[in-house]
């Protein structure tokens, strides 16, 4: 399997060979493995969507929010989409900043592939967004398996923002992660 990105991604860097991770672009031949976590309720928890109910619905997804994206990709293993990544940029005042997000399928949860993913996201990003100085993520304060994959990345966790977000009805304090370009050391 090819792995090709809309930005060229370095295969040194993005290949992890003791678990055959990579990151690639998701595409629509992806629904089944997308379904698998985005259909499941454990998955989706912490996310702002709730879990799909049918293929046609990820289907749109990923042909009109995913394909278009300018920086979404998939976690692979042994080459199977298991999760996605993504990075949101900016713009105007706030375009030094980016926010990433990730998922991940519960059966892969707790072997550091997302720890992974997120490092390879930063050995790239600073890199090819050059007017990017701040990679910044937003974690419920419950979803504590997530904050440590940040911590572990390198991010520096800022502070507990209190009833920031409104996630399936309900305010959500959010605690705040971020990478500076400046923090980053390839």
């Amino acid at each position: 399997m090819e792995v090709t990105s809309v930005v060229q991604l370095d295969q040194t860097k993005a290949k992890d060979e003791c678990l055959n991770l990579y990151l690639r672009p998701l595409q629509v031949s992806d629904v089944d493995d997308f379904m698998v976590w985005a259909s499941d309720e454990k998955v989706t928890r912490f996310c702002t969507w709730e879990p799909y109910t049918n293929k046609e619905d990820g289907l749109n997804y990923i042909k009109n929010t995913v394909v278009p994206h300018p920086w979404f990709r998939a976690i692979c293993v042994d080459d199977r989409p298991v999760g996605a990544i993504s990075v949101s940029a900016n713009s105007g005042n706030d375009k030094c900043r980016g926010e990433l997000g990730y998922v991940l399928a519960s059966k892969y949860w707790g072997k550091g592939i997302v720890t992974r993913a997120v490092k390879m996201v930063v050995d790239t990003i600073f890199v090819e967004w050059p007017h990017l100085e701040r990679l910044e993520a937003l974690v419920d304060v419950e979803n504590v398996g997530s904050q440590r994959v940040l911590e572990k990345a390198g991010f520096q966790r800022e502070g507990v923002l209190r009833k920031y977000f409104i996630v399936k009805g309900r305010s959500r304090d959010m605690v705040m992660f971020s990478l500076l370009s400046t923090d980053y050391q390839s």
